[in-house]
């Protein structure tokens, strides 16, 4: 993009980031031209948050329409749900979450990920997963931000299919199909 004035670079950010608020300060700073100092001051006095704060705001819109879990029982941050239809959520793995040795994430995280997203997606207050085939394709190393995508591809009944692919980078690590069930239980 060529230089354009400070006004209508500050515009032009408030139209990216409310279209994607996901962009980082690197990303902007690539898109503008511009130091990503410049960028974190243009963001500054357009009073917009910095990207996990904006985050974190997404995130909490969306709990609120889960019906199945709680607030602090999904793994990662969920930043798109659309209930019955599909969602996408965000884990940025730590050397925590890792096996000391190899630093390679513990496959149980990558799991909870998927099989609560897949409950968070559909339209139950009280869900069980029946069937859960899995495939981890890739390791995932300390450090790597994982984006976590799910979509229902049926409903029969009581019965939800749900798919969830996980990526780091474009690159998928990890795939599974779910088959949940929804109970009627009073909550």
């Amino acid at each position: 993009m060529k230089k354009i004035k400070k006004t209508e670079r500050h515009q032009e950010i408030r139209k990216v980031l409310k279209s994607n608020p996901f962009f980082t300060d690197e990303e902007l700073s690539e898109k503008f031209g511009v130091s990503v100092q410049t960028i974190r001051l243009d963001r500054m006095s357009l009073n917009i948050p910095e990207l996990r704060e904006r985050v974190k705001s997404v995130a909490t819109k969306n709990l609120q329409k889960v019906k199945s879990l709680g607030e602090d029982e999904i793994v990662g941050e969920l930043i798109d749900l659309q209930l019955n239809k599909n969602a996408i959520s965000i884990l940025q793995t730590d050397e925590s979450m890792a096996f000391t040795k190899t630093k390679i994430i513990k496959g149980y995280y990558i799991f909870a990920m998927a099989e609560t997203l897949a409950l968070a997606v559909i339209e139950s207050n009280v869900a069980l997963i029946g069937v859960a085939n899995v495939k981890n394709r890739v390791p995932v190393k300390a450090g790597e931000k994982l984006v976590a995508k799910a979509e229902v591809i049926n409903k029969r009944g009581s019965e939800y299919f749900v798919r969830v692919w996980i990526n780091v980078n474009n690159d998928q690590v990890f795939r599974s199909k779910f088959r949940l069930v929804s109970i009627d239980l009073e909550v």
